[in-house]
């Protein structure tokens, strides 16, 4: 194993290799939903931005969020269209940990946001008499500079320890870079023993995150159930997070089991639509949802609709 063990510059991309025959047809549907993604993410930030009526915590939470969004699926997307069109799927060892670190930090931030935002509803319907003081433009510049980046940081410590680790393959059975994908091809397996242990402090920190979420909403049900008005505040404002959070968690589980625990026996087809779920659904339908679902910006929507087509 030692005489394979080289400064590896480049990697190999491996996922595509079953998609030869339909390159063009991915490639057209890929650019499709990325701008998609693009057109329903700007529309909500620069609804919220520009209107002052919606400069209050639930809109600017959703305005991060949908700039994650965008992120998130900045690297991706550009890097995954030109694959796409290219006859050899390569990508340099910095741009891989860098798509990493990305791709990484997105998760991880969606799920500190969505624990936020399950904070600020639990506070506006069990606690409405305090929300204005408890949800201070302070403790929300906080709240927001956390969800960035604490996820940032403890996912740059992972990606560090990657960077230190010796390679013995430039081959990744993958279409893009993920931490542990890169952490599976190291020469020395005992090395990997800190990568591991990091890995895991990171869930068990998100763990705690969805604790935090799940009692959040227990409150919130125990109290929507005794009011109509807390009722119809729940739905028009805490279901969209719910299907957010759902769609979000079950996607990415889907993937993370798949890295950790996949068989061989899974095809690569199979694998590629499990691993694009998370960089797909949630920025997608997150937007759509707020904007149908919230009457404030969807209100704002139908005005600036109304004003063009005049």
């Amino acid at each position: 194993m030692m005489d394979n063990v080289s400064q590896i510059r480049m990697f190999f991309l491996l996922g595509l290799n079953e998609t030869n025959n339909h390159r063009f047809t991915l490639f057209f549907l890929t650019l499709l939903c990325y701008c998609v993604i693009l057109l329903v993410n700007i529309s909500v930030i620069v609804i919220i931005i520009m209107d002052k009526n919606l400069h209050e915590p639930m809109y600017i939470l959703l305005c991060t969020f949908c700039m994650n969004g965008l992120y998130g699926t900045a690297g991706f997307y550009p890097k995954f269209l030109w694959d796409l069109l290219s006859p050899v799927q390569v990508i340099s060892y910095s741009g891989c940990l860098v798509q990493a670190q990305v791709i990484a930090s997105f998760a991880c931030t969606d799920l500190s946001i969505l624990s936020v935002m399950a904070y600020d509803r639990y506070v506006a319907i069990c606690r409405p008499l305090e929300y204005h003081s408890v949800m201070s433009k302070q403790r929300l510049i906080i709240l927001v500079c956390y969800s960035w980046l604490m996820p940032f940081l403890i996912v740059a410590a992972n990606i560090f320890l990657t960077s230190r680790l010796k390679l013995c393959s430039p081959y990744i059975t993958r279409f893009f870079c993920v931490n542990w994908a890169i952490v599976k091809i190291a020469c020395f397996p005992a090395e990997t023993a800190v990568n591991n242990i990091a890995a895991y402090i990171m869930i068990i920190i998100y763990f705690f995150h969805g604790i935090c979420i799940v009692l959040s909403y227990i409150h919130l049900i125990k109290t929507c159930a005794e009011s109509i008005e807390n009722r119809a505040k729940f739905m028009q404002t805490c279901v969209p997070h719910l299907i957010s959070l759902i769609s979000f968690l079950l996607t990415l589980l889907f993937d993370v089991m798949i890295i950790r625990f996949g068989s061989k026996d899974f095809p690569q087809v199979f694998k590629n639509i499990v691993a694009i779920e998370f960089l797909v659904i949630p920025p997608l339908i997150n937007p759509l949802i707020y904007g149908f679902k919230l009457t404030k910006i969807r209100n704002r929507i139908l005005v600036v609709v109304t004003l063009k087509t005049k």
